[in-house]
């Protein structure tokens, strides 16, 4: 089934970092169907012919709340956007995140870009600790509002800010510390990877969120494929349509 589009009206926006942009926009239908991991597929300007997917950030009361970096045309115009502007969105899309009282406590990692979609997720897990990795200093963002949600360690590579290093070896650390039955990761490949390798090592259940390229944001263009375990034709997954959250041991990296 066609995912239904709407028009919703830019509320809120903040430039929070350098070229990284905070917009909440007014949609009853959106916010109240979204899920911690879903994302929403959209309408750049009419300069741009294809949508571009993003994480939600959050949502409720009528209102959906994403974040995202200009890194390209699509999300330069996206940009320009002024409050009272109409954005066209189509969501929300994906599986998110599988949430269960069975997991007491949740580690949740996330690197760059992906530390957006994993504040709604911390909202709703159990006794979270979060451990959120960035370049440097400028580039961190949200600290405040996910230390008051969750026990937070900051990592950056340069060590201008918090653990000088990754934030997979913050997540190591705490495993070795603390209990922990699930673990939710979003951010670059090399970091999935080595959260992928920790969470097997240590026998913990672990979901992934990919991030990939993608066309039409509903399954038909297949331009997200990535590789899993999945047997016969669900082998080439579709990142839009199948995830963009996937059980780690599924992904082939």
């Amino acid at each position: 089934m066609m995912k239904k589009a709407y028009n919703c009206v830019l509320e809120i926006k903040k430039e929070i970092a350098r070229g990284i942009f905070d917009f909440t926009v007014i949609s009853e239908e959106i916010a109240k169907e979204a899920k911690p991991g879903q994302f929403l597929h959209i309408t750049c300007s009419d300069a741009v012919f294809l949508r571009r997917p993003i994480s939600i950030c959050d949502a409720g009361n009528g209102r959906v709340r994403f974040i995202f970096e200009i890194k390209g045309k699509g999300t330069e115009e996206l940009a320009k956007k002024e409050l009272g502007d109409a954005i066209n969105i189509m969501g929300p899309l994906g599986n998110g995140f599988t949430i269960s009282d069975e997991y007491k406590n949740a580690a949740i990692i996330g690197g760059g870009i992906g530390v957006f979609p994993l504040y709604m997720l911390a909202k709703q897990v159990r006794n979270p600790a979060v451990f959120l990795g960035f370049r440097s200093r400028d580039r961190v963002v949200m600290e405040e509002e996910f230390e008051k949600i969750s026990d937070l360690q900051l990592a950056t590579d340069d060590g201008s800010h918090g653990y000088h290093g990754y934030a997979a070896e913050l997540l190591k650390q705490h495993l070795s510390q603390k209990p922990c039955d699930i673990i939710y990761a979003c951010g670059p490949v090399p970091m999935l990877k080595a959260v992928q390798g920790i969470a097997a090592e240590a026998g913990i259940k672990c979901q992934l969120s990919m991030e990939q390229r993608m066309g039409c944001g509903i399954g038909a263009c297949l331009v997200c494929t990535c590789e899993t375990t999945r047997p016969g034709t669900e082998k080439m997954a579709r990142v839009c349509k199948n995830g963009p959250v996937f059980w780690a041991e599924e992904v082939v990296f």
